[in-house]
Order: C-alpha cells, then sequence, then structure tokens
C-alpha cells in the first residue's frame, strides 16, 4: 500500500483509514467537473480524512474565482469566502479534522494573499478560520453526531448582496433524512426538517439563524 494513503498500520486497523490518492481524487471530482467550477456549488464529503477530497475542490473553485474575479480585488475576497463556505466534510479523528481545516485555510490563505497582496487582511482571515470551524466537524457520518456525541449541525452561510451574508444552522440528520450515502448535493435544498409555504414550495426550518453580517464579520455571531 502507498505510504502516503496511509498514517500507521494501527490506524488502519483501528479506524480504517487509507487516503485516496491524488490521481484518484482527481478522476473522481472529473466526473462532476461543471460542479466543482461552480463557485458556490456545495459539496459535503461524509469521511474528509485529511481533506484529499475538500483541498482539490477549493483548488478547483479558486481558480474560477481567479479567472472570473482576478483583477479585482474586493470581487475576488468575496467570491472566495463564498467558495469556501460551500465545502463541508466530517471527520471521524479528531487530528484529522484539524489538519484539514488548517489545510483548508492555507490554500485559501496562499492564494488570496497572491492574489490581494494590498488588500487582503486579517478579518476576511479570521472569517474564513471561522467558517472552516463551522464547516469541517469531527464526528461520526453514520451516526451524524459529533465526537460528544450531540447532533452534527452544519451553517448555511448564504450570499445577500455585495458584503452581507446570513447564517443559518441545520442538523445534517433532519437535512439528510431521506437521503442515503451522498458526495455532491445542494445540502440545504433536501427535504429533510421543512414545512410548505402556500404554494407548496418547501422551506426548510433551520434550529438557529443569525442576521445577516458583512462576510469579514462572521466570526463576531456565534
Amino acid at each position: 500500500m502507498n505510504k502516503s494513503q496511509t498514517k500507521s498500520k494501527q490506524r488502519v486497523a483501528d479506524h480504517g483509514e487509507v487516503f485516496t490518492h491524488e490521481r484518484e481524487v482527481n478522476a473522481m471530482l472529473d466526473l462532476v467537473k461543471h460542479e466543482t467550477e461552480r463557485i458556490d456549488s456545495r459539496f459535503l464529503e461524509p469521511a474528509c480524512g485529511n481533506g484529499n477530497f475538500l483541498a482539490e475542490i477549493l483548488r478547483r473553485k479558486l481558480d474560477v474565482v481567479k479567472r472570473r474575479y482576478g483583477k479585482n480585488p474586493f470581487d475576488y475576497e468575496r467570491y472566495a469566502v463564498i467558495a469556501v463556505s460551500s465545502i463541508y466534510g466530517v471527520e471521524l479523528l479528531q487530528d484529522n479534522t484539524e489538519e484539514c481545516r488548517q489545510r483548508m485555510f492555507d490554500i485559501f490563505d496562499r492564494e488570496y494573499t497572491r492574489n490581494c497582496p494590498k488588500d487582503a487582511n486579517d478579518d476576511t482571515r479570521e472569517a474564513v478560520r471561522h467558517i472552516l470551524l463551522h464547516n469541517i466537524l469531527c464526528g461520526d457520518a453514520l451516526t451524524m453526531k459529533t465526537s460528544d456525541g450531540q447532533p452534527i449541525i452544519f451553517a448555511e452561510w448564504a450570499a445577500i448582496n455585495t458584503h452581507l451574508i446570513k447564517r443559518r444552522d441545520f442538523r445534517l440528520d433532519q437535512l439528510l433524512e431521506e437521503n442515503n450515502t451522498l458526495v455532491q448535493m445542494d445540502l440545504f435544498g433536501g427535504s429533510g426538517s421543512y414545512q410548505r409555504d402556500e404554494t407548496g414550495a418547501i422551506i426548510l426550518k433551520p434550529i438557529r439563524e443569525f442576521p445577516p453580517v458583512h462576510y469579514r464579520k462572521v466570526q463576531l455571531y456565534e
């Protein structure tokens, strides 16, 4: 077995931990290439490890952001944050969870600093760290509970206009109660915990929601 695909034989025995090789990651993502190149298309990886799939998805999204908005630092920053906010993961092991978050942040920060050398700021960096803290969670996707036994709760980050973003929290088990194994989907557009309006359209019910705030300040609300 390729050493880069494992951390230790004991972890393989205890947790079945094997990391997908970069070649296979790209081959699989190419099957949904058009979605990986949609900046706001949401992805959930239910056993994300240290982020091989999620890191590549983010790289692809940021490539699109650069091509479309690289000449405008404000637009680049905003859409780069949206790209990060669209990616979700669940991982059983805490060290992998933390490594995945840091890996995702490093990818964002490297590209952000490179594309916005005069405008990059620490408020945006802290906002991205906060988003990753809520999007990459330590837990079990089979039981849909966190490592401390609580229901897995994901935050939906919805851009409202050129600078405001609104957060709503949803329980994963309610979002997926009519779905099984999912790799890419409209995570908050399913039929989990919902009601219908007078037209019959489905409206998901968040367990908590926050007032709109500038995307650089999402870390101020908790």
